[in-house]
Parts: structure tokens; C-alpha cells; sequence
């Protein structure tokens, strides 16, 4: 196991009806909040009433900003961190799933900048004393309720990049299961993908000596597979949507990349997707995480073995490799067959033609992956796996 230094200060109010809590928790921090919103569906699904019920109830002033988009872009950033300085806004609140929340957390940083927001994500900016943020989560998916990362499009550039830092951490989160359960079957899907995703990212490592990390990995995994496909077929279960929005946040909170290491190379190849073809997220990770694994399976046959026999119950006597393989397949055919993703480009009509354009792009900040750490020509040979 690897030295590592865990703090996250992120305040999770997890179950039924915690929504109620949402006045008091911005209140303590400021009297004059940014809600931001995404589309429609938090008003039609009565969310949007709750929280402003809520925060007049807290005397908290509040100045609107929606229409946060999937995939958020840096223009909407823009305007919130102007709309902040504006209108001296004392805590962002974001309303939504992990694109608010992301657009939250670079408004919260960028109201306080001088320059342009986008800054942080070309990495020449850090944050000195970002906005607080709170969320009231209505997505399981990306975890970003309990961590410092953002990831944000920049339609001019062509990018989509993420950044990380320990003053974006929400100061509180609102997790009410019941509030997911009007998100559509192909959104709880993709988000079950996202999930699972995250946690791939941080068990499939060489570091040695870490059966915690990987068996709290497995168990979120193994719920997830369990619980999506409830979710999926009967909307609102409860217990269903509970456990998938538990281990959302669990796979990215930092608990298990302490000790261990992250890769995060299959989320640099998918998010070209998102900003070159506008790809959801989820459904971007279905089609390149199974090409990764079968890349790099060889270099730990032996952690690839075990997820197949420890995830997919597979049985451990069989050989190691045909076990790697099985595992890769039997999470293909969960994401095609199970939860309806799309597993190939193709079934997007999406071709070849700017292959070598994410590759360079996904190259662009820094090299990618620790497991493997792969060249420019690797990330090709990835793509064409994928059509």
C-alpha cells in the first residue's frame, strides 16, 4: 500500500425527505444564494419547489441561474461567475446531477478569479478562495456531490477537461434517494455505467497489498450490477435507488484510490467523445471501457482474474486468462444487454475520421494511465477497437 493523506469534509445528508434540511444547511453558510438548475424536469418532478420553499423558509435570498446543459460548457460557467460578483453571492447551490454540480464548482472558483474560468482547466490558475458549494443531488453517477473534481466542455476549443482541487469540495450534500425517481432508463443507466466506471479506474492497479481498497471496490461493484437493473425495471424502489445513489458517491469520495492508485485513462478517451460527438458520459465510457480492459488485461492477469471471479462470479479454478477475458465480457454484455447502452461507435454513427484528433487531444494536458501509461498511438488503436 501506497502513503496517502485522506480529508474530505463534504457533509452527505443521506435519505427520505432530507431535502427539508436544504434551507438550514445554506442559511449557515449564506444568506444569498446562486441556485443553479439544468432542465426542466427538477421543476415538473416537484424538486424546484421544495428547495425555494425551503430556503424562504431559511431566509435565504436567492438569485437564479438553469439551463445547464449535459456535458457543461464554460460558457454557463461564465455567466455564473459573473452573476456571483454581480450580485455578491455568498454559496452556489446546485440542484441537479453531476454536470450542476461540476458547473457549480467552476463557478464557485471562477467568482472569485479575475480571469477566465477556464483557466483552471488549461491548468495555469488554481483556486484561492472559491465560493461554497452545496448540491442537492437528483442523479446517481459521477460522485461529484463528495469530491473536489469538475470536468467542463469548451465548444470553441473542442475540449472537454477535468480539474481537481481540495476547496471544491461541497460543503454539504443533500441525498435523497426518491428524488431519482423520475430519472428516464437510459439516464439510470448510463449513471450505473458512470459508477461502475469510477470504481474500474481505481481497482485495476499494480500497487500491492491493498485487499481493502479492492474488496470495498467489489462490493460497490457487485451493487451496482445488482441494483441497476431494479431501478431500471421498477422506477421507483426505494432500496434500489438508495444503494446506487450510496455507492455513487462512495466510488469517488477518495476512499479508494487511498493507498492504491487511479488510472483514469479510459475517462480522457471518453470525454473526446463527449466534446467531439457530444456523447453522454456513461454512454461514452460503455463503448471505451471494455477496449481498454481487453489493451491492458496482461499487464495483471491476475486483478483481471479476480474481478471475474469476485464481480461475476465466475469460477476461480479456470484458468487465469480465460477468467480475464470472461470478466471483460461479461461487463460488455452487462452494459449491451442488461442496461441497453450502445458498445460501439458505430451504433452511434460515429466513424473513424477524427481518430487521430481525440487521440492528440486526450494527449494534450498530460500523459495517460498508470496501469498502462499509453502513447499516442495506443489511444488510436483504442479508438478503432471501439467502432
Amino acid at each position: 500500500m501506497e502513503n496517502f493523506v485522506y480529508h474530505n469534509p463534504a457533509k452527505i445528508i443521506f435519505g427520505k425527505d432530507q431535502i427539508s434540511q436544504v434551507g438550514a444547511e445554506t442559511a449557515a453558510i449564506g444568506k444569498k444564494a446562486l441556485l443553479l438548475t439544468g432542465g426542466a424536469s427538477v421543476k415538473q418532478n416537484g424538486v424546484y419547489d421544495k428547495v425555494l420553499a425551503s430556503l424562504d423558509e431559511a431566509c435565504v435570498t436567492v438569485v437564479e441561474q438553469s439551463g445547464i446543459v449535459p456535458n457543461p460548457v464554460i460558457e454557463s460557467v461564465r455567466e455564473g461567475a459573473e452573476l456571483c460578483k454581480n450580485k455578491n453571492i455568498e454559496i452556489v447551490l446546485a440542484v441537479g446531477g453531476g454536470s450542476v454540480i461540476d458547473a457549480a464548482k467552476a463557478i464557485a472558483a471562477g467568482a472569485t478569479y479575475d480571469g477566465d474560468p477556464w483557466d483552471f482547466f488549461k491548468r495555469i490558475a488554481v483556486p484561492e478562495k472559491p465560493l461554497p458549494v452545496g448540491t442537492v443531488l437528483t442523479l446517481s453517477a459521477t460522485g461529484s456531490e463528495a469530491n473536489g473534481n469538475t470536468v467542463i466542455s469548451n465548444p470553441e476549443t473542442g475540449e472537454k477537461r477535468p480539474f481537481y482541487h481540495s476547496t471544491l469540495f461541497p460543503r454539504f450534500s443533500i441525498l435523497d434517494p426518491a428524488l431519482t425517481f423520475t430519472v428516464p432508463k437510459d439516464q439510470t443507466a448510463n449513471g450505473a455505467i458512470d459508477i461502475l466506471s469510477h470504481v474500474f479506474e481505481q481497482y485495476f492497479h499494480n500497487v500491492k497489498a491493498t485487499p481493502l481498497q479492492d474488496g470495498i471496490a467489489e462490493t460497490i461493484m457487485r451493487t451496482v450490477i445488482d441494483n441497476a437493473p431494479v431501478a431500471i425495471k421498477k422506477p421507483d424502489d426505494y432500496d434500489a435507488r438508495a444503494n446506487l445513489m450510496w455507492s455513487s458517491t462512495l466510488a469517488l469520495n477518495g476512499l479508494l484510490v487511498s493507498g492504491a492508485r487511479g488510472d483514469w485513462a479510459s475517462h480522457m478517451i471518453g470525454h473526446e467523445l463527449s466534446a467531439k460527438y457530444g456523447l453522454a458520459h456513461g454512454a461514452a465510457l460503455a463503448i471505451v471501457f471494455p477496449n481498454w480492459m481487453k489493451r491492458v488485461y496482461k499487464v495483471n492477469i491476475a486483478k483481471f482474474a479476480r474481478f471475474a471471479v469476485n464481480v461475476w462470479g465466475m469460477d476461480k479454478s479456470t484458468d487465469a486468462e480465460e477468467l480475464a477475458l470472461g470478466g471483460i465480457e461479461a461487463t460488455n454484455r452487462f452494459f449491451k444487454e442488461t442496461l441497453g447502452a450502445k458498445v460501439t461507435l458505430g451504433e452511434h454513427s460515429i466513424d473513424g475520421s477524427r481518430i487521430d484528433e481525440m487521440a492528440e487531444s486526450a494527449m494534450s494536458i498530460s500523459s495517460l494511465g498508470s496501469l498502462v501509461t499509453f502513447k499516442k498511438s495506443d489511444l488510436v488503436k483504442i479508438y478503432e477497437s471501439c467502432l
